[in-house]
């Protein structure tokens, strides 16, 4: 793939492929790391990524079934075309009603997040409608009308190349994103099901709460970018799962910065990654000195007599580190209260330096200005 042409990748026959290899080499390279999950899924070509390291291909099967998928696809006449819709799929479909032929959901990616896909004349008719009922729209910048009636002409010459492959049993659960469920292995060896896989929509929203139902917790997007880490947003919104959303390699980011830095992102949720292969080749390793010959100290040294005795002069303590006592105006009108402050006393204080002058902390006057009024 080095120095290949952008305008090819643009081309759905190349694209594919592509997406295809990238997905699977971050797979490996995890699993190098010792990173194994517990069950897998992917978004459209991604899918066929995700029951190949499930075991469900040999690598020359899987590569010929993307091959003609891409090829098939790329044959199409052009002139289709893909809209982004901020709506439910229920608030939609009505609107399709009248275009069954020319129009389809292409993806389910949230709870109000779509995608059609087909003729790009009935598509301007449909964003004028949608548009005027408030909702945004967003053309896509694609190729074909993938997850669309307008595939319907590959479908034999596709379901022809699917029948001559050999197909296993799964070593991994696969995440169906064509029915929103746990796929069962006899589902995935169906030829008929990859066919369906290139006309139906994409229903990673369902996807992505059947993985959620399955008590996974931590996801791993391996591919060229975070757009369905992103898209899992609208899904999982309680925060902790969101912090669970991890993303392998983003757009404009250095990738192998952004692969470790997700490794270390899995290592502190608690899952296993090996990090040998990080120090392999002319590193070696070297014994460091324990703690037990380390004399620095880390905690405060304790003062004496840090606020000053003064209750011993007959005044009122004031009960607070930094105020020995206090001492009430006559006729009851308030109080002075005393105190003693320097780094003899308050030793910590020389944490706060600016300019290699040490400063009270403003917090300190806060905290002074409480107890007064307490």
């Amino acid at each position: 793939m080095f120095g290949m042409d952008a305008e090819l990748l643009g081309q759905t026959a190349y694209a594919q492929p592509a997406l295809f290899a990238v997905e699977v080499a971050l797979f490996r390279l995890a699993e190098s790391f010792g990173v194994r999950p517990e069950v897998v899924g992917g978004h459209s070509i991604g899918e066929l990524a995700a029951a190949y390291v499930a075991g469900l291909w040999s690598l020359e099967d899987a590569a010929q079934l993307v091959a003609a998928r891409g090829r098939l696809m790329q044959a199409l006449p052009e002139g289709g075309a893909m809209l982004a819709v901020q709506a439910a799929e229920a608030d939609v479909l009505p609107l399709l009603a009248d275009v069954p032929d020319r129009v389809g959901v292409a993806a389910v990616n949230g709870p109000a997040q779509i995608v059609l896909s087909g003729e790009r004349a009935a598509l301007e008719g449909l964003e004028e409608v949608l548009r005027g009922q408030g909702r945004k729209v967003k053309w896509l910048k694609v190729s074909h009308a993938f997850h669309s009636p307008l595939m319907d002409p590959v479908l034999d010459d596709f379901r022809r190349v699917a029948q001559q492959l050999t197909y296993q049993d799964v070593t991994l659960p696969v995440v169906s994103h064509l029915t929103g469920q746990l796929a069962d292995t006899a589902e995935l060896r169906d030829p008929e099901y990859w066919v369906r896989h290139i006309r139906e929509a994409v229903r990673f929203h369902d996807g992505l709460n059947a993985l959620t139902g399955q008590g996974v917790s931590t996801i791993l997007e391996l591919g060229p970018d975070a757009v369905l880490t992103a898209m899992a947003h609208d899904t999982i919104t309680e925060p902790e799962g969101q912090s669970g959303l991890v993303a392998a390699v983003r757009k404009d980011r250095a990738e192998p910065d952004t692969f470790l830095a997700a490794l270390a992102q899995l290592h502190v949720r608690g899952i296993g990654v090996d990090w040998a292969p990080l120090y392999a080749g002319a590193r070696r390793r070297v014994d460091l000195p324990t703690y037990a010959f380390q004399r620095r100290r880390y905690w405060p040294r304790a003062a004496v007599g840090a606020a000053g005795d003064v209750p011993a002069t007959g005044l009122v303590a004031a009960g607070h580190p930094f105020l020995g006592a206090a001492v009430p105006l006559a006729g009851g009108g308030g109080y002075v209260l005393a105190g003693r402050l320097s780094l003899a006393t308050h030793p910590w204080l020389a944490d706060h330096a600016v300019a290699g002058r040490v400063l009270l902390p403003g917090t300190a006057f806060v905290e002074l200005a409480v107890r007064a009024g307490d």
